[in-house]
């Protein structure tokens, strides 16, 4: 409510200049007149009935060029406050203005088509930005709407063209997102059993974004699958050249394809060489490395090799596998103090979220590749931290 009432009075503002204005060199209505609705306006403000004050305001402001950018205001206003249906009838009645600039209309126009977004009424929203393309087909702000609204309908080809001719207007690359398109598409085919489709989409994200991570561990996985684990082995190293930071999400995978190759210690040796080399200061490959010691009966060394990891870096996922080790070894009350510290770090992890958004803060506890909360492709990753990696 006080965030409305500071947004209404620049408004508020406006409208009575332009009143009093309009009563300096005109001689059809008394000044007084006007005044008095204007400080009746400010009045439903400082009384905290901003619905009132909204509705004198558009009384006093007649729609014409002066008072256009006051209704503009307002129907944003009213969008951002959630009342679309408003923001929709204020911005309709602008566009039917015939005394408005072209200029004006077409900022009108995009306010509807932001409407209409924000109403879930995407057919509308997209064929008035389509308008605005064929009138101006360099019109940014209609191909980031249409962007926006092709990737909420899932309709990836047509993202990808509009996509191309944004990088043409703008003169900004979206390679690595259009790739993104490209892999959503290769996820469906996937789904869909379709071999050919997906090996076709995979190659064009590649295209757009050479080093796209995604495409890669698609790629990966597909070879795994078909037991081509030399071939795998090569995408996943690839995805920890291009971006250490999602090793977690390959690791299983590449376990796998070592242990189909009967090569546990080529997997030890890779592991080691990424802790040695201080490229990912996480625990994840740390835990790996002490379960193949563990399997190969080294147990000593593998406790060393994690008491001497928590030394350094502190890690509740790292005192889990500790205490979890240590456990099957205990006997009597050391069995049942380690069996409640296990219960409690149990309970710490349960409901810790795995993943974050780098550029809104989003957590989650699995991973997406556009953030759910602001949008951005890329942007999600594992977490590091004690509670964490």
């Amino acid at each position: 409510m006080y965030e409305l009432i500071w947004l209404l009075l620049p408004i508020a503002a406006a409208s009575g200049w332009i009143a009093a204005k309009r009563n300096n060199t005109s001689n059809t209505k008394p000044c007084f007149d006007i005044s008095s609705d204007y400080f009746k306006g400010l009045n439903y403000l400082l009384n905290e009935q901003p619905d009132k004050a909204i509705e004198v305001f558009l009384r006093m402001a007649e729609v014409d060029n002066d008072t256009a950018e006051t209704h503009l205001a307002l129907g944003s206003l009213f969008r951002k406050r959630g009342e679309v249906d408003r923001a929709i009838r204020i911005h309709q009645n602008l566009i039917a203005r015939p005394t408005l600039s072209n200029e004006q209309k077409l900022v009108a126009l995009v306010e509807l088509g932001q409407d209409y977004m924000k109403a879930g009424l995407l057919d509308r929203a997209e064929n008035i930005f389509q308008d605005l393309l064929e009138n101006n087909p360099r019109a940014c702000n209609a191909l980031v709407h249409l962007i926006d609204i092709y990737q909420q309908e899932q309709d990836w080809e047509k993202a990808i063209d509009i996509s191309k001719k944004y990088e043409v207007v703008s003169g900004k690359k979206r390679g690595h997102i259009i790739a993104h398109y490209c892999c959503e598409m290769g996820e469906k085919a996937l789904h869909e059993g379709d071999q050919q489709q997906l090996n076709e989409c995979l190659k064009q994200a590649l295209v757009y974004d050479k080093n796209c991570v995604r495409a890669n561990i698609m790629l990966a996985k597909r070879e795994k699958k078909s037991g081509n684990c030399n071939e795998a082995i090569k995408y996943f190293e690839k995805v920890i050249d291009i971006d250490v930071d999602y090793l977690p999400e390959i690791i299983p995978h590449l376990q796998e394809c070592f242990i189909n190759m009967n090569k546990p210690d080529a997997m030890a040796l890779l592991l080691e060489s990424i802790s040695s080399a201080g490229h990912y200061d996480g625990i994840t490959p740390l835990l790996y490395q002490a379960d193949i010691l563990l399997n190969k009966g080294e147990a000593k060394r593998a406790m060393q090799l994690m008491v001497d990891q928590l030394k350094q870096r502190s890690s509740v996922r790292g005192l889990k596998w500790l205490v979890e080790h240590n456990l099957k070894r205990s006997e009597g009350r050391a069995h049942e103090n380690l069996t409640i510290l296990k219960d409690l770090i149990d309970n710490l992890l349960k409901d810790k979220p795995v993943y974050e958004c780098h550029e809104c803060g989003f957590h989650g506890k699995s991973m997406h590749w556009q953030c759910p909360g602001c949008k951005k492709w890329n942007s999600v990753k594992p977490i590091k931290g004690i509670e964490a990696e």
